[in-house]
């Protein structure tokens, strides 16, 4: 499989944000070598010589996005201080088809293993995935999804918009109903503080017939930078 080299969106001293295509999981499957962060470990070392890398966080094989990667063991635990502390605003893009239960709010509940990998949301709040979002109509019975996930539960996105009915346009596991030629979520903007600097990345998607509608870019636009928009308070 030919390899595309990875957009890098920043480069700085101690960390790097690239751009992740959508279908290509983090880790290598069946020992092949293309996982995302071999893809990136081989490609930095090429590019800029950096031969020590270490993951900060993860994105889901399905979804696209900036992702960072620190380049020294102290900026990787700073920022996983960050990240389990929730002190990076993270903000995600998604489309789904048919009419949410609601158009805007607050998705929360415990998260349980279900099937064939699945996970579903849960009444309960002993330990809650958070999830905030707003939702855009860019064309019949179709929405775009801005969500600002509180917490970091493993397909937290996923099961949140399904819960409230709107599976993701694309999304192999919680969506059967139709083919798309992509699934429909990604990681939009990131906004934190490190090293007392403050870092601020909005990404608009690249690929995705549906992201790349005009009537979706112009929402898009209007959503950039999502740390400005009308947030409800918690």
């Amino acid at each position: 499989m030919t390899k595309q080299p990875l957009a890098v969106i920043d480069h700085q001293a101690d960390f790097v944000v690239l751009d992740k295509p959508q279908n290509i999981s983090f880790h290598d499957e069946d020992n092949m070598g293309c996982g995302l962060f071999s893809q990136i470990k081989a490609q930095l070392k090429a590019q800029f010589s950096l031969t020590d890398l270490y993951p900060v966080h993860r994105l889901d094989k399905m979804t696209s996005g900036l992702i960072i990667v620190a380049k020294n063991s102290a900026t990787a635990r700073a920022f996983q201080q960050l990240f389990e502390q929730h002190q990076v605003e993270k903000y995600y893009l998604a489309i789904a088809e048919g009419k949410p239960k609601r158009k805007q709010g607050l998705i929360k509940g415990d998260m349980e293993k279900s099937r064939r990998g699945m996970w579903k949301l849960l009444r309960t709040l002993e330990n809650p995935a958070i999830s905030q979002f707003l939702s855009y109509t860019i064309a019949p019975k179709q929405r775009l999804y801005l969500i600002k996930p509180h917490s970091g539960k493993t397909h937290q996105i996923r099961v949140a918009l399904n819960s409230i009915g709107v599976p993701i346009m694309g999304d192999p596991l919680y969506n059967s109903t139709k083919a798309a030629d992509r699934g429909y979520l990604h990681a939009f903007a990131l906004n934190f503080s490190l090293n007392n600097k403050q870092y601020q990345y909005c990404l608009p998607p690249s690929t995705g017939s549906v992201f790349n509608e005009s009537s979706t870019l112009e929402v898009i636009d209007q959503l950039t930078p999502p740390w400005q928009q009308q947030w409800p308070k918690l």
